[in-house]
Formats: structure tokens, C-alpha cells, sequence
């Protein structure tokens, strides 16, 4: 019989901590994630020995990156390991962490995502699979996604420049938050009016990819008690699913049918609904990426995500705060860090401590990212 995570001993978000995403700069990869785990220690108010174990996820960066970072705060012998898993890297990182902590191996781990563009050589392994495809020089995520938005809008008979509405909400949100990597609110004139990218998309409902790093400390019930921290603070990880890409009927959209099977896998193992959920972070690198997947979680029903989203639904204070952090669209995404951040969101809101974009009541969180579509990660949190 198959264990889930929450069949195993309960496990908790004690910490949180971020560098803010940003452009590429002259910052050292080293400072931040030194930043972001420093961060994460201050708010657990725990010192760096009581870590047992670390999980590095990275996309951008070589080999052994997490060595040269967490040599800093002392070398105490914990095992590191790196996770590479395209831009479900940081989420690969906390669900190993999360088992970890779980079946008792350690008492506390470290989840943490770090990266900075140009550090490595950039592209997919698969251009070195001496298999050629197609399309290899033609479709591109920007493109691939331009072309399920117009797919979405002919099925459903919607204006491709609705999709904007997504951008508009999520540029509004990260101007609220201080770790974003966009930070200023935009009008629908202003999203429509940026630098074409692909089919009707600009450059405004794209995700900027840049650096940052994000880190989450996930600690035991006993290993709470046992460092007196806050339980208060301490925010329960209540299911995490995982899936790769199987065999699709032609012409599917198969990123939303992955998220539609990971999001029911995991909400599931929490024994929850998509009603009950309050607050959702989820892959928004396309701002058509969101209206399919809140409908392939069942937020809402097939071809209503646009409706719903004018009718505020998925605001802040709505039935559902959908990318209240900004998303990838504002927030960014330095890809390495992008699934840990989610994380750190979600457990600043179900806290209550999101200052001006908490959603009020928060109780139930899922984080979701999916890796060039092919590998999808979803996560609940619950206080």
C-alpha cells in the first residue's frame, strides 16, 4: 500500500525567509541564499546546529552550490543534497525535506532555492538527446503557450486581451509585496500596450526570470517542543503529491490535465475540496496558465476562470486568493527559488502576518508549479 505524507508523523513550517527576486545583478549567488536561510533561522529563532539537514534546489547554478553557501553559517556535518527539476526545483526540494522530517530520519531540515542567471550554461538536457524534433526551433514556452491561450479563447468564445485581467490582478498583488521582483501596479491599458512576446502576449504577462532565493525550515512535532518554538507560528504540511507527464489523448492541453491529476492526488491525502482552499499559488509563467489551472484544480468549472476572475473571485478577499504574492507574473521567477517561495507566502498568510495583502481568514494554502511541463508539485498547508 502506497504512504502519503500525511500517514506519516505530522511535520511543520517553522521558518520562512527570502532575498527579494530581482534583475540579474552584481550580487553573489552565495549572499543570497545566505540572506534567505538567515532569514528563515531568525523567524523560527533557531540556531543554524539544530538543522539537521538541507535540500538545495537550483536550475541555473553548477554542481555543489548549497556547499559554498551553508559553509557559512558552520560546518556541521549535515547532508546536503541538490535538486534539479526545472521550475519545480524549489517545490522537488521542500517535498524531500517535508519526507524526510517525516518518516523521522531528522527532526529539522532545510528546504532552500537559490539561483542567478548566467552562472551556468542555460538550456534543457534534451537538446543533447541526439533526438530531433520537429519543432525544436520554432515553439518556444512563450509561443507554445500564445497558442493554447488562442486555443482557450476560440473553445470558449473569449477575447484573447481578457487574459491581461490575469496580469493586472497578479502586478497589483506584487506591488504589495516587498520580495517581488515587479512592485508597481499596472493598468489593463498598460499590460496590452508592453512589448509583444508571442500571439497576443506581452512582456507584462510573461514571468521576468531573474535572481533570489527563498528558504523554508521544516521541523517535527517533538523537534518543536523539544526547541520550544512557537507552535503558534508553526504551520502544518498536510499533503504533498507529485507527477510526471504520461500519455495524452492528441491536442489536450497536458500541463492542465498534470495539474488537474497532482491537485486531486493532493487534496485527496489532505481530505479536502477545492472549496475549502483560501489561498493558491500557482505556475503562472503565462498569464494563460492560470485561467487553465484554476479551472484544472477545480476552482471553478471549465470555461468560467475569465468570469470569475472579473467577478473578483480570485483576489485578495475574494472566495480564493489566487497568486496573492504576485505569482511568477510580478513576484518572478528565479526558478531555483520559485516553489520554496510559494511555500514562505502561503505560511506568511495562514499566519495572518501578509500585512496589506493578507486574505482575511486564511486557513488552507496549495502551492503548485509544474517543470517544462513535464513534472507537476503540489503542496497543502494548513493551520
Amino acid at each position: 500500500m502506497t504512504v502519503v505524507l500525511n500517514d506519516l508523523r505530522p511535520v511543520y513550517v517553522v521558518g520562512i525567509g527570502l532575498h527579494r527576486y530581482q534583475f540579474a545583478s552584481d550580487t553573489p549567488y552565495v549572499a543570497l541564499g545566505l540572506t534567505a536561510v538567515r532569514a528563515a533561522l531568525e523567524d523560527a529563532r533557531l540556531d543554524w546546529p539544530a538543522v539537521e539537514s538541507a535540500y538545495v534546489g537550483r536550475a541555473l547554478l553548477p554542481m555543489a552550490a548549497g556547499r559554498a553557501i551553508l559553509r557559512h553559517l558552520g560546518t556541521t556535518g549535515l547532508p546536503i543534497a541538490h535538486m534539479e527539476n526545472a521550475s519545480a526545483s524549489g517545490s522537488t526540494a521542500f517535498r524531500h525535506a517535508c519526507f524526510e522530517v517525516a518518516t523521522g530520519l531528522c527532526d529539522v531540515a532545510l528546504a532552500l532555492g537559490v539561483d542567478k542567471p548566467g552562472a551556468a550554461p542555460a538550456g534543457r538536457a534534451e537538446s543533447l538527446s541526439g533526438i530531433r524534433n520537429l519543432a525544436d526551433f520554432a515553439i518556444s514556452p512563450a509561443t507554445h503557450y500564445a497558442l493554447l491561450a488562442d486555443r482557450y479563447a476560440h473553445r470558449h468564445g473569449v477575447a484573447t486581451d481578457d487574459f491581461a485581467l490575469v496580469a493586472v490582478k497578479n502586478h497589483r498583488n506584487g506591488a504589495k509585496n516587498p520580495f517581488a521582483q515587479h512592485q508597481k501596479v499596472r493598468s489593463l491599458e498598460e499590460i496590452l500596450g508592453g512589448k509583444k512576446i508571442a500571439g497576443s502576449f506581452t512582456s507584462l504577462q510573461c514571468t521576468p526570470v531573474g535572481e533570489g532565493a527563498a528558504a523554508v525550515i521544516i521541523a517535527s512535532e517533538a523537534a518543536v517542543k523539544r526547541l520550544g518554538l512557537d507552535t503558534r507560528r508553526a504551520v502544518r504540511v498536510s499533503a504533498s503529491a507529485a507527477r510526471s507527464q504520461r500519455v495524452y489523448e492528441p491536442n489536450v492541453p497536458y500541463d492542465a490535465f498534470l495539474t488537474a491529476e497532482t491537485t486531486a492526488m493532493a487534496l485527496q491525502q489532505a481530505r479536502l475540496a477545492p472549496k475549502d482552499l483560501d489561498i493558491v499559488e500557482l505556475h503562472d509563467a503565462f498569464s494563460v496558465e492560470e485561467v487553465e489551472y484554476v479551472e484544472a484544480m477545480g476552482l471553478c468549472g471549465e470555461g468560467k476562470a475569465l468570469s470569475r476572475l472579473k467577478e473578483g473571485a480570485f483576489d485578495i478577499g475574494g472566495a480564493c486568493a489566487v497568486n496573492p504574492s504576485g505569482g511568477l507574473i510580478a513576484m518572478g521567477h528565479p526558478i531555483g527559488p520559485t516553489g520554496v517561495g510559494q511555500v514562505a507566502e502561503i505560511v506568511r498568510q495562514l499566519r495572518g502576518e501578509a500585512g496589506p495583502r493578507q486574505h482575511a481568514g486564511a486557513r488552507r494554502g496549495l502551492a503548485h508549479m509544474v517543470g517544462v511541463g513535464a513534472v507537476c508539485y503540489v503542496h497543502i498547508l494548513e493551520t
